[in-house]
């Protein structure tokens, strides 16, 4: 067994970072409406600048400035009119290509993939955050600009089930950290070195765990909550993974160095953008099929 000291070595700018982060995220979720696409919007534009820089770092030369604006458009429809949304994909990818093809040098296989990927992994799949956080945010608004805040009434749907979801994730990155760092001997994957098979098995148990109970507070039957908190917990590693391979294609340790102490926006938000889609649809569709 490794010694379980260890993880009592962690930098103490990282968890003052990670303390704001958390703070300022539980009041962004809450406030919900415009405030939240706000976030996700600052988050998509960062997150996509960092991932095209990746690219660039392969000689790429992807359409960043129209795939940028695309996206923004994609989380202004997600927040005013959901059901439109999955049309910007399909147009957006059209316009990238149309743009692509009409500049002086010609793009390559590699300029058109990555600038799709980008509108898809950077755009298109954190709007499901604002489609989800959405769900009954105008029946209970409170505050301008759609906002809610707790007035000791009903809360909701999206603001709970993205608490819930955010609490999954929450619980399988930390428990995949520290009970890895304590007791991982078995390596995961090459992709990324340091997580190890007991870390993940752990953090989709702790993902299961909080799923579970979130479940009960919602009055759902305790196995959607064990679904959910699986299907959460497996899918936030999966996004770990496909962000940790993409930069070590591209050769760097972080995406970025925008928050200290924890690298650049991809580094934390990667748990979290194949996540998005599967919530949304479990609370959409599963959820109202089995409890009416």
């Amino acid at each position: 067994m490794q010694d379980g000291s260890r993880w009592l070595n962690i930098p103490g700018i990282r968890i003052i970072s990670g303390a704001v982060a958390l703070v300022l995220a539980l009041v962004w979720v809450t406030l919900g409406g415009w405030y939240f696409s706000a976030g996700v919007a600052a988050l998509v534009f960062w997150g996509q600048r960092e991932y095209f820089e990746l690219a660039r770092r392969k000689g790429i030369l992807p359409a960043t400035k129209t795939t940028l604006v695309v996206s923004q458009i994609l989380i202004v429809i997600a927040t005013i009119a959901p059901d439109l949304a999955d049309a910007v994909l399909p147009i957006g990818g059209s316009w990238i290509c149309f743009y692509l093809l009409f500049q002086p040098k010609l793009a390559t296989i590699a300029d058109i993939a990555t600038s799709i990927l980008g509108l898809f992994y950077g755009g298109y799949l954190p709007s499901f955050w604002v489609r989800l956080r959405g769900l009954q945010q105008s029946t209970y608004s409170n505050l301008p600009l759609l906002g809610f805040w707790p007035d000791g009434g009903e809360w909701p749907l999206g603001l709970k089930v993205t608490l819930l979801t955010f609490g999954c994730i929450w619980a399988a990155d930390i428990g995949a950290f520290f009970f890895g760092r304590a007791f991982g001997k078995t390596k995961l994957s090459e992709i990324s070195p340091k997580k190890t098979v007991e870390g993940a098995v752990f953090g989709v148990m702790a993902s299961i765990c909080v799923g579970t109970l979130g479940a009960m507070q919602l009055t759902w039957p305790w196995g959607l909550g064990l679904a959910l908190g699986l299907m959460t917990g497996i899918t936030s590693l999966l996004g770990d993974l496909t962000e940790s391979m993409m930069k070590r294609d591209a050769g760097v340790k972080d995406s970025g160095q925008f928050i200290p102490g924890h690298g650049g926006i991809l580094d934390r938000a990667d748990s979290y953008v194949f996540t998005a889609p599967l919530a949304y649809y479990f609370v959409t569709l599963l959820v109202p099929l089995l409890v009416g």
